[in-house]
């Protein structure tokens, strides 16, 4: 019997990764409380919040796999999340031209009726360019980030930010490491091919 998947995500983002897998889903806000706790590291962040997220949806529907994802941009240990406006933006990425980021994505897969959990983090070391003040208006202004960590969109023109992304799982940086949960979907039943 193939259990029905669920993406607990509101990211349209994540939602698209998944489609590649042409695997049947549905989707369900988590409803989740993001904030992060006190002494909370960027990754530890990531990492309770894909769980929680997923548990969240699993609840609600004890025998389906769920999937749970989130990222969270570390820059030197602090975390930036999604902007929201164009100020927020401009802030964050004038405090990340020339730096070197970690963008912490982490994802969890549970199914309440078989006790099954597993969660991973996908680190992607990027480093953004010394980007001028014009540069990030131009950016800002062309792609509108203000739904993404970090105020930037690799998958898009964002990829003109940076000089360099190191990563072994290619679609962490999106937003969803796909080796991995594909790792994990297999292990919780999922037939994939």
């Amino acid at each position: 019997m193939q259990r029905t998947v669920i993406l607990a995500s509101t990211s349209r983002y994540r939602r698209e990764l998944l489609t590649r897998l042409h695997l049947p889903f549905e989707v369900h806000a988590p409803e989740v409380d993001e904030t992060p706790l006190d002494g909370e590291t960027p990754r530890a962040l990531a990492e309770r919040l894909a769980l929680e997220k997923a548990n969240a949806v699993a609840a609600r529907f004890p025998d389906a796999v769920v999937i749970g994802s989130d990222q969270v941009a570390d820059l030197a240990g602090a975390a930036l999340g999604k902007p929201g406006d164009h100020a927020r933006a401009t802030a964050q990425l004038r405090r990340m031209r020339g730096q070197t980021l970690i963008f912490q994505t982490a994802v969890a897969v549970v199914c309440h009726a078989t006790g099954f959990v597993q969660r991973d983090i996908a680190p992607v070391r990027v480093v953004f360019r010394d980007l001028s003040d014009a540069a990030i208006e131009r950016y800002l202004l062309a792609e509108q980030p203000y739904d993404c960590a970090g105020s930037a969109k690799s998958e898009g023109f964002g990829i003109a930010l940076l000089d360099a992304i190191d990563s072994d799982d290619p679609t962490a940086l999106v937003g969803l490491p796909l080796i991995r949960t594909c790792r994990m979907l297999r292990a919780a039943g999922v037939d994939l091919l």
